[in-house]
């Protein structure tokens, strides 16, 4: 087994798990607070999208250099760096309260928090079997989506108005940079990285690939359009917060089953049914008539929105030596990030009807489902092995 994996064989990943666990709960709080506190800071709600779109696309840029990064820092401190430059976006937005400084404010904290992603999916990658690899995955999503949906719930405790919202985002973040700063073990050895060459970029699955883009097109609606969608075009803007909730706690949820189900049958053909579960949902939202089903058709939504970009990850990563995942995390975060960016632009324009955001997710859903489909059914037909999509 390659030394790249640890620097013991029993290396710890209790670093990365608990920063990402309070960074989740610090940015899923962030994501929602910005489009709700707008007008607090006398910045128009129709900035709400660009702020959102220009975020991924810092998110989209970072995920291309931050191997680098990486390599010259090790993933202990570049983990400090990151959360550490996340926090100086929360200052200077709350200092110059202008919509030019939020957009160049969220266009670097995209920056650090693609940094954020690489160095934590890669750590908990680096390990010599795909099964323990999905493990660590599903682990690493139950952490962040378990975070981010405490973070919707911290709408109802500190509202999002005024500066204190805001201070609590940081505090949250200064928690999650502690763990880094005072677990100093157990990192990978960042030496031997090295870069995904041409040739090796067609041994990764396109429907890895394509199941990476389609998160981006979901989740940078959800995460940016969403909230004021609860808020404003439906009767039950007072629990926003609460639906909010269910859409995360919905993707932590599934996360146990989407790393099981990816070791024992074609991940193709399980984002296929993830998706098909997700235009249920859809479904669901549109009838909607009572909280409660409101709240279990965003449960569904989540479930199944969130479960595409680990399932894609572990898919590009079957084929790949542990000395690439930093390569194959940064990769896929590109794909991630560009579907991020062309989501909430999409969902904006596709249509003036208030519903308008929900029809568009339906639409990626069924799309991305009846693509899953025929990939895994093709792969079927040629021999391949389920497990690789």
């Amino acid at each position: 087994m390659s030394n790249i994996t640890s620097e013991s064989a029993l290396s710890s990943i209790a670093t990365p798990v608990i920063g990402l666990t309070f960074f989740a709960v610090a940015s899923g709080f962030l994501m929602s607070l910005i489009p709700l506190s707008l007008a607090y800071f006398a910045i128009s709600e129709s900035l709400a999208p660009w702020l959102a779109s220009v975020f991924y696309f810092g998110l989209l840029i970072g995920a291309t250099c931050i191997q680098r990064v990486i390599k010259l820092m090790g993933h202990r401190r570049a983990f400090i760096l990151f959360l550490t430059l996340v926090a100086l976006t929360v200052v200077v937005m709350l200092l110059l309260p202008n919509g030019l400084i939020w957009l160049a404010a969220r266009f670097v904290a995209g920056l650090a928090i693609a940094g954020v992603f690489v160095v934590v999916e890669s750590w908990l990658l680096m390990a010599d079997c795909p099964k323990k690899r999905a493990k660590r995955l599903g682990l690493y999503m139950i952490a962040l989506y378990g975070g981010s949906a405490a973070g919707q719930l911290a709408i109802s405790v500190f509202g999002t108005q005024g500066m204190v919202p805001y201070m609590a985002v940081l505090m949250l973040l200064f928690l999650a940079t502690l763990a880094p700063l005072l677990l100093k073990g157990g990192q990978p050895i960042s030496h031997e990285l090295q870069t995904i060459n041409r040739k090796e970029l067609k041994l990764i699955n396109r429907p890895a690939i394509m199941g990476c883009v389609v998160s981006g097109l979901l989740l940078g609606p959800i995460y940016g359009l969403l909230p004021l969608y609860l808020s404003q075009a439906t009767a039950f803007s007072q629990h926003t917060g609460l639906l909010m909730a269910s859409v995360i706690l919905g993707g932590m949820a599934v996360q146990p089953f989407a790393s099981a189900l990816s070791t024992r049958m074609s991940k193709s053909l399980l984002m296929a049914v993830f998706c098909l579960l997700g235009c249920v949902a859809v479904v669901g939202l549109l009838e909607s008539s009572s909280l409660m089903l409101m709240a279990l058709s965003l449960l569904l939504l989540g479930a199944s929105s969130f479960a595409l970009y680990p399932v894609a990850i572990t898919l590009a990563s079957d084929t790949m030596p542990v000395e690439k995942m930093v390569s194959v995390t940064e990769l896929m975060l590109l794909c991630y990030s560009v579907g991020s960016v062309l989501g909430p632009l999409m969902a904006t324009s596709f249509s003036d009807a208030s519903d308008a955001l929900v029809v568009y997710l339906g639409v990626c859903l069924t799309a991305t489902s009846i693509y899953m489909l025929i990939k895994s059914a093709a792969s079927i037909s040629s021999g391949q092995k389920p497990i690789t999509g």
